[in-house]
């Protein structure tokens, strides 16, 4: 619980500074469809990958901004922990949907941002997102609209493999 509490904490601020932390945040490399970065915080290096969607629907919705990332925060002793960031407010209480081939995870929203429900779950999201062609996300804002989002995994290995070592 304490873990939650203190993730749900950073990734908040994580969430809110995204525009500042695009500006300090150090390009590593670009794998494919993720791209790799690193930032220094108060804790200690960051470091994480992150793509874009390839697909947003309904195409009438402005969906603003997407992001899905996974970050490594060595001195916070988190490693590989996924994050779905949205262009909108997710409807409160809402759950996303991440999908990919026959397996399914449920996250929890807050304000623009979703979490991996059971953190026990994020290494099978991680193994099944390095063994996947796409994701598919499925949300609703805070409008009632229901969205979708595929995003790309290929390369996805290769920047979580180009992470592993961040300190």
């Amino acid at each position: 619980m304490r873990r939650l509490i203190a993730t749900m904490s950073c990734l908040a601020v994580i969430a809110a500074a995204a525009p500042a932390m695009a500006q300090s945040a150090t390009k590593i490399g670009q794998h494919n469809a993720w791209g790799t970065y690193s930032y220094q915080a108060q804790n200690g290096k960051v470091c994480y990958v992150l793509t874009v969607p390839t697909d947003k629907q309904p195409p009438t919705l402005n969906h603003g901004d997407m992001f899905f990332f996974v970050s490594q925060r060595p001195g916070q002793q988190v490693s590989f922990e996924p994050q779905f960031i949205a262009g909108y407010d997710f409807q409160t209480n809402s759950k996303v949907s991440v999908t990919i081939g026959a397996k399914t995870f449920s996250m929890f929203t807050r304000g623009k941002s979703a979490w991996v429900e059971n953190a026990a779950e994020e290494p099978q999201l991680i193994a099944a997102m390095r063994g996947g062609a796409d994701m598919k996300i499925s949300a609703k804002s805070g409008r009632g609209n229901t969205t979708t989002y595929v995003f790309s995994l290929k390369g996805i290995s290769a920047a979580l493999s180009s992470i592993q070592s961040c300190k």
